[in-house]
């Protein structure tokens, strides 16, 4: 456990060095060159809006924050398990593979962003809505990554286990899966991003609450800081669903984690 902070600690605190480094520059260039507020706050003043408790109060971070929090984590769970489970019946069946694959490329062919107002006009305001849009914007990313994965297997093996007449599900099992975990963890890094961006889109057009909705409203009144705050609160949203992602892989895949070490 020791070993484990201190590695933490070393692969940590270039970056937080670096972060503050780049508040102190940013703070620096908005004082020397006397920048206006609705141009460009200060660090300091995007602080205020988050922290401040007299500037903080009204505009109630927890609820919007919440919103888009569990937006993001629905979106990505039903898109993790939509996409994984494609990706192995298109692997599995021929025939699965020739009707599903067009439907994916028609799908992700469209302008997600054009979907919006088409669920808004079926589902209304809220939760729901948000949830497909982002569920739209990052499915594609992980059946794609988790298809390709699957069937990344070299013919040579999968010859050898089919003369050792091993079944179709001792082939997925054994070989194809755990062949595929680089290719699906890789697909899930990019969805909880694209999650996080599917949520402000679905905020944007049809929610009450959120920062996607919080950042549409501050737009509107040119309040500058309160739309860095939102910008900063979703970047701590999608780099905390990415980072328990790689803490995932190291899990699942202590192989790797060795050969890296």
């Amino acid at each position: 456990m020791g070993k484990g902070i201190k590695t933490f600690i070393k692969n940590a605190a270039p970056k937080a060095f670096n972060f503050l480094l780049f508040l102190v520059i940013w703070q620096l260039i908005v004082v020397v060159f006397k920048i206006k507020v609705f141009i460009l706050p200060s660090p300091i003043r995007v602080l205020q809006h988050l922290f401040y408790p007299p500037i903080a109060a009204k505009y109630n971070w927890w609820l919007h924050v919440g919103a888009t929090f569990m937006e993001v984590i629905v979106s990505f769970v039903a898109t993790a398990i939509a996409g994984i489970f494609i990706a192995v019946m298109i692997c599995w069946s021929p025939v699965m593979n020739q009707l599903l694959s067009p439907i994916i490329i028609l799908f992700n062919s469209l302008p997600k962003i054009a979907l919006a107002p088409l669920f808004l006009v079926w589902f209304g305001y809220g939760f729901l809505p948000n949830i497909l849009v982002a569920f739209m914007v990052a499915f594609f990313p992980v059946v794609i990554n988790s298809a390709a994965g699957l069937m990344a297997v070299e013919e040579d093996l999968l010859d050898l286990v089919n003369y050792l007449n091993a079944t179709k599900a001792q082939i997925f099992i054994k070989i194809r899966i755990p062949n595929s975990l680089p290719y699906i963890f890789a697909g899930l890094k990019i969805s909880a991003t694209m999650c996080v961006v599917g949520s402000i889109v679905g905020e944007f057009i049809a929610a009450d609450k959120g920062l996607g909705y919080l950042l549409r409203d501050a737009q509107a009144f040119i309040d500058t800081p309160t739309m860095f705050a939102c910008l900063f609160l979703l970047s701590i949203i999608g780099l905390a669903l990415f980072f328990a992602i790689g803490q995932l892989e190291r899990l699942v895949m202590p192989w790797n984690r060795r050969r890296e070490s």
